[in-house]
């Protein structure tokens, strides 16, 4: 099956926004054993979308749309399609009913230019949304298809995987996908894949990397008869690349580095604090992303200057020595912090974040301290991001993997103590 994919938004033409759909969905088509032919952009603009449109009907078996299912005058694929295949639009009133639902349940009156949300050619079946407004089409004529979905990133790939993918493999001619992502922290991509070299050239499962923000993330896919023999595929290739890889994997599908942190401590019922002096909250922030983050958190301190250090009990002259951005600082920060808030423990984390250096140490160094009823014990790492942003948000996950990490060696000890 030939495919194609067409990104429809005038944002994307200017540069406003990265194209990410397509990039998801190219990565999506492989295992489905779809070849991906084009991939196109095109704005909001009814004759152009129709001319692209019109070009993919032509030359691909199946296209791909995203965007342009929105409820405004420029959003025009599903009028696009119409015109490509000389069908007329109207209104399906169960559609219509659902839509008038949705804003029902949010306290407010339907729009009736979402009215078009509500609408179907002959040959389109819809493609429910139950996160948003814009139900997608499953077009099929004359042996093609056009699928046609959201430009919002979240509902795409919800409808992707929970509707269109279903599809596509009964028009395949049955079977199903499974897949399992792990996640991995302090190798890099490069390494992870000549660390799993053997497996990554396997065609069922297939393997392939991914440079993500929290890490590699390593997806593997299998394609089996019935889900129960294609989870019984992941099984063996998963227990392998965790054993190649050992503890830089943290976690799994949907775990965060957070939660997984979250979750040794709950297990030992131990209660976490956090100081930071740069990076202004983005260690908290991570932490209470996570919805059971009240039982094991206790909170964390901005201590951006040396005032705000001394006011917390460090020892000013220690800041003199050192400097505000350095591994002794840190360290006396993670004490502090755990004094402070009564915590089991206090984890620190101090970024260098650029543009310029500080005290000859360049952008993207990093000073990590955790206090324990033990001592402290502290790390400091370079090599965290290129951008404030970047180094910032990694930053915040390599401190959560530094405690991962110790939380780990403290099981291996125990365990060793008591044989």
């Amino acid at each position: 099956m030939r495919a194609e994919i067409v990104s429809v938004g005038t944002e994307l033409l200017l540069g406003f926004i990265v194209d990410t759909n397509a990039a998801y969905l190219a990565q999506q088509l492989q295992p489905l054993g779809i070849d991906l032919y084009w991939i196109s952009q095109v704005g909001d603009n009814l004759g152009r979308l129709t001319e692209v449109l019109r070009r993919a009907w032509e030359r691909s078996d199946l296209t791909i749309v995203t965007g342009g299912l929105g409820p405004t005058e420029d959003d025009l694929t599903r009028e696009a399609i119409a015109a490509v295949l000389g069908e007329e639009m109207r209104v399906v009133p169960e559609l219509e009913q659902a839509l008038r639902a949705y804003f029902a349940q949010r306290g407010r009156p339907m729009p009736e230019r979402n009215l078009k949300q509500a609408t179907l050619i002959p040959s389109a079946q819809v493609l429910p949304n139950p996160i948003g407004t814009a139900p997608g089409w499953w077009v099929e004529r004359d042996g093609r298809l056009i699928v046609a979905m959201p430009g919002v990133p979240t509902e795409m790939v919800r409808m992707w995987t929970h509707e269109v993918v279903p599809r596509l493999l009964t028009r395949l001619g049955g079977g199903t996908i499974q897949t399992r992502l792990l996640k991995v922290w302090g190798i890099g991509e490069s390494a992870v894949e000549e660390i799993i070299a053997p497996l990554i050239r396997s065609t069922n499962p297939t393997l392939a990397t991914y440079a993500k923000s929290d890490g590699i993330h390593v997806r593997i896919t299998a394609k089996a008869p019935d889900p129960a023999t294609a989870r019984a595929m992941l099984a063996p290739a998963e227990e392998e690349v965790r054993r190649r890889l050992g503890e830089a994997v943290y976690g799994a599908d949907d775990e965060t580095m957070a939660g997984v942190v979250g979750q040794l401590l709950r297990a030992r019922e131990w209660s976490l604090a956090t100081g930071e002096t740069t990076t202004g909250g983005a260690l908290a922030s991570l932490i209470t992303d996570e919805i059971d983050h009240p039982q094991w958190y206790r909170g964390g301190i901005v201590a951006p200057t040396g005032a705000d250090l001394a006011r917390l009990g460090v020892d000013p002259d220690l800041v003199a020595a050192h400097g505000l951005l350095s591994r002794p600082v840190t360290e006396a920060l993670a004490g502090a912090v755990r004094r402070a808030t009564g915590a089991d423990l206090a984890l620190a984390l101090g970024a260098v974040l650029g543009p310029e250096p500080v005290d000859g140490q360049r952008p993207g160094t990093l000073h990590l301290a955790l206090a324990t009823p033990w001592g402290t014990v502290g790390q400091s790492e370079i090599g965290f991001g290129n951008t404030r942003v970047q180094i910032k948000g990694r930053a915040a996950v390599a401190a959560l993997d530094f405690l991962r990490r110790w939380l780990l060696r403290a099981d291996r000890s125990s365990a060793a103590g008591a044989d």
